[in-house]
C-alpha cells in the first residue's frame, strides 16, 4: 500500500510538472488562514497542488515568465520568493510589519509592497532581492501599490484614506494624490495606462481616474463593500467585487455604466483574468473558494474549493 501511495504521489507530481511546462496558465490563490497557495489548472478547472507559503500569505505577483512567485507574508513581515515549479521558498525579504498587496513592474525588474504598519511602500529589486527604497505615503494602512503599465507610477490605496496616493517610481517619493471615495481598495489600470479604476469599499463604488489630469472623472455605483478590481485585457470591461453582496459588477469602460451583476461566493475579494480574458477567477474569502466566471456570457461557471480565507488570485 505504501508503494502504491508513493507511485500515485509521483504520478501526480509528474502530471503537475508536465502541465506546468505547457501553455495552459495556472491560477495561484494565497490563503491567509491555511498559510498556503492553492494551485488551479485553468485548463481543467481542477485544484492540482497546495504550496506552503509563510504564516499569512496575502498579496501575490510573479516575474513575466511565471517562474518566480512573490508572496507577502503578513505574519512574518516578509516578501517571499517561491519557485513556481517546485513550490520551494528560495528567498525571504524583510519588508516590515503586516505587508499586504505586492505588484511587479511590467518588465519584472521591480516589486512594490504595501506595508500597513509603517504606512509605506517598499520598493524591491527583483533580481538582487534587495530593498531599494521605503517610500512613506499619506494614506494609513496601505493595502495595494500598483504599477502603471509603463512602470512610471505607483498608485497606492489605503484603508484609512479618501484618496489614492501617487508615487513617482524614479524619484522614489509620493508626488501627489487623487481624491476618491472612502476606504479605497483594489486598483486596476486600462491597458494603455490612461485611466485607473479604484474600488472604494465604504462608498460602494468604482472611481475612474484620469492619469493625465490626476483627477477622478467618473463614479460608478457598484455594490456593498466594493473591494477588488480586474481590467479585461481589451480594456472594454472592468470587474469589481462586492464583499457584502457576494457579487461581481461588470462595467462598460466606454460608457462607465454597469452592464451586468454576477453572483459569486461569500465576501469576494481580489480577482484575476486569464491572459485571453475569457475567464475571471474570484477569491471568495468567506466561502474558502474561487468562483470562475465566463466573461463572454457573464455567468458563473463553477466554484473551486481552495484553502482558508483566500485573499486574491494570480494567473500565470
Amino acid at each position: 500500500m505504501q508503494l502504491r501511495s508513493l507511485r500515485s504521489a509521483l504520478a501526480l507530481a509528474a502530471a503537475f510538472f508536465t502541465c506546468h511546462a505547457g501553455a495552459a496558465p495556472f491560477a495561484y490563490v494565497p490563503n491567509e488562514k491555511s498559510s498556503t497557495l492553492s494551485v488551479i489548472d485553468t485548463a481543467s478547472g481542477s485544484l492540482v497542488r497546495q504550496i506552503a507559503a509563510g504564516s499569512r500569505p496575502r498579496g501575490i505577483a510573479a516575474d513575466p515568465a511565471g517562474r518566480t512567485l512573490w508572496v507577502t507574508d503578513a505574519g512574518g513581515g516578509a516578501l517571499l520568493a517561491l519557485d513556481a515549479a517546485s513550490g520551494a521558498t528560495i528567498a525571504s525579504v524583510a519588508v516590515g510589519k503586516s505587508p499586504e498587496g505586492v505588484s511587479a513592474s511590467s518588465d519584472g525588474r521591480l516589486l512594490a509592497v504595501a506595508v500597513e504598519e509603517s504606512n509605506s511602500v517598499v520598493l524591491v529589486d527583483a533580481a538582487t532581492r534587495r530593498i531599494l527604497a521605503e517610500i512613506p505615503v499619506q494614506g494609513r494602512n496601505p493595502e495595494h501599490a500598483v504599477f502603471s503599465p509603463d512602470g512610471r507610477w505607483l498608485l497606492v490605496s489605503a484603508e484609512e484614506a479618501e484618496q489614492v496616493d501617487l508615487v513617482d517610481v524614479a524619484a522614489r517619493r509620493q508626488v501627489g494624490s487623487v481624491a476618491v471615495g472612502l476606504r479605497p481598495r483594489g486598483i486596476g489600470f486600462s491597458p494603455d495606462g490612461s485611466r485607473a479604476y479604484v474600488a472604494c469599499e465604504l462608498a460602494g463604488a468604482v472611481y475612474v481616474v484620469d492619469m493625465a489630469s490626476r483627477r477622478a472623472i467618473a463614479t460608478i455605483a457598484a455594490g456593498r463593500n466594493t473591494a477588488g478590481i480586474a481590467v479585461h485585457p481589451s480594456g472594454k470591461q472592468v470587474y469589481a467585487s462586492n464583499g457584502i453582496d457576494g457579487t461581481v459588477t461588470v462595467i462598460d469602460s466606454a460608457t462607465n455604466t454597469v452592464s451586468a451583476t454576477i453572483p459569486v461566493g461569500k465576501r469576494p475579494w481580489n480577482m484575476a483574468l486569464t491572459p485571453d480574458g475569457t475567464r475571471l477567477y474570484v477569491a471568495n474569502g468567506r466561502s474558502d473558494s474561487v468562483s470562475v466566471i465566463d466573461t463572454a456570457s457573464n455567468t458563473r461557471l463553477n466554484d473551486i474549493a481552495v484553502g482558508g480565507l483566500p485573499w486574491g488570485v494570480l494567473i500565470r
